[in-house]
């Protein structure tokens, strides 16, 4: 049955109190936070992340609440689509290299164990010179 996002989150709300579930109840065996139940049951989509979020929000808590939110979903596909393009802040260019702190660092011991064994081979030469054995 076609609806709008307010009543199906209507719907929500009115299971949970049937339910007697709280919404940090909600939150703890669903994983969403409270701000994101509130927003489904407020028929608040604008208020979730994205229309893959708020299908996946939907399908969880309905699942949680003992309704078939696949369905549910299924014939409301209309409510997430997006209807506005989405813009971004960034683009290609302004990725940037990140670098754990001393990954500029990363010849320093191996620069230590070749002059390690450097000053051993060294050490054998002479000792070997010194007891005549070469």
């Amino acid at each position: 049955m076609k609806q709008d996002f307010k009543s199906l989150g209507e719907d929500l709300k009115q299971k949970r109190n049937e339910l007697n579930i709280s919404l940090k109840e909600a939150q703890n065996a669903t994983s969403i936070q409270v701000g994101h139940v509130q927003a489904l049951e407020d028929g608040r989509m604008d208020k979730l992340i994205s229309p893959v979020y708020a299908q996946g929000f939907l399908k969880q808590y309905a699942k949680f609440l003992g309704i078939d939110g696949e369905q549910m979903v299924r014939d409301n596909l209309e409510l997430f689509v997006v209807k506005d393009k989405q813009e971004f802040s960034y683009g290609i260019g302004t990725v940037e290299k990140r670098s754990t702190p001393g990954s500029s660092v990363k010849w320093f011991p191996n620069a230590v164990w070749a002059l390690a064994f450097g000053a051993m081979i060294m050490a054998a030469y002479f000792i070997a010179r010194y007891f005549e054995v070469i």
